[in-house]
């Protein structure tokens, strides 16, 4: 007959041996978290080190000083100059002009979306940007070729057939999605007694939001601001097929320019020979672009932990 301490001591063999599977699921568990978030150090590791690595091969033959100031970008020509300035002065002219769209539009719609859209409207509206964040840039690309141009050419006849307002527009329109999404995650983070302390004290709907609403998400809405002209900057298919291949340091948008991105595009196609100093230019201009994204990121992170509000 089974006493009751032999009950006992199986039962709490039982309840050890489930203790014990537990605890090796949670390892097996925490070590799988920990290789996903390993992968993803170490592929940027690897990202940094190529770039790294093959840009000292081009420094070697090339002053960083006439890289980074030099006006005149001709590589794969004779005479060969390799100031990256033109390449820099298009990306930022893309992404000033697109900055010009997106940023207001955006916003404008975060503040709709946030605080004035019924839930009808904002079940529509919200899964359509979406979709249109979810559109490949080589469609959008496409589409300021036939459409955008065609419409800037008719109003202003002298501007060429790849040009970077074209590309502003387009690039624009590709990042107000993001814009709207960040920023309207920021102003219905706003507590809702702020609205309700501004509304009882006699403001008007327009007063509360942008005198408490949007003041209070700033951070959150500064951020997406220098998200958005990081991807801006970053864009690659849509600025090559827009704005052309033409490394010209200017500020007029209605010429042909060319991105640091296009350049890569431009190279990487398999003509230049593997090792010259040509193809190491593609290494040295996405350093460059490196260094100027994660500086980006950087900002971002260092205006959110400046103007964050904490609210309890």
């Amino acid at each position: 007959m089974t006493t009751t301490s032999e009950l006992g001591n199986v039962a709490g063999r039982h309840s050890l041996a489930l203790s014990k599977g537990r605890a090796w699921r949670e390892r097996g568990i925490r070590g799988l978290l920990l290789a996903c978030g390993l992968v993803s150090i170490l592929t940027t590791a690897g990202i940094v080190i190529v770039l790294v690595w093959e840009s000292i091969g081009f420094f070697a033959e090339v002053s960083p000083w006439e890289f980074l100031t030099g006006t005149r970008w001709t590589p794969l020509f004779r005479p060969q100059h390799f100031g990256v300035l033109p390449l820099v002065a298009g990306s930022f002219l893309v992404a000033v002009g697109a900055s010009l769209i997106a940023l207001p539009v955006g916003l404008s719609a975060a503040i709709y979306l946030a605080e004035y859209a019924p839930d009808r409207a904002r079940s529509i509206l919200k899964p359509v940007l979406e979709v249109l964040a979810g559109v490949p840039t080589v469609v959008y690309g496409y589409f300021a070729l036939t459409f955008i141009t065609p419409v800037i050419r008719t109003i202003l006849p002298s501007t060429g057939v790849f040009n970077a307002a074209s590309a502003a527009i387009v690039v624009g329109i590709m990042i107000i999605p993001m814009v709207a999404s960040l920023s309207e995650d920021a102003l219905r983070s706003v507590p809702r007694s702020l609205r309700e302390a501004s509304l009882g004290l006699g403001a008007t709907k327009y007063e509360t939001v942008t005198r408490v609403v949007v003041p209070a998400s700033l951070s959150g809405i500064i951020a997406s601001f220098i998200l958005a002209i990081s991807r801006a900057i970053g864009e690659t298919m849509a600025v090559t097929l827009a704005a052309g291949a033409t490394p010209k340091l200017t500020l007029n948008p209605l010429e042909s320019i060319q991105t640091m991105t296009a350049y890569i595009v431009q190279v990487s196609l398999g003509d230049t020979p593997f090792g010259s100093i040509e193809y190491r230019t593609i290494f040295a201009v996405g350093l460059l672009l490196f260094v100027i994204t994660l500086s980006l990121n950087i900002l971002s992170r260092a205006v959110l932990k400046r103007f964050r509000e904490v609210y309890e």
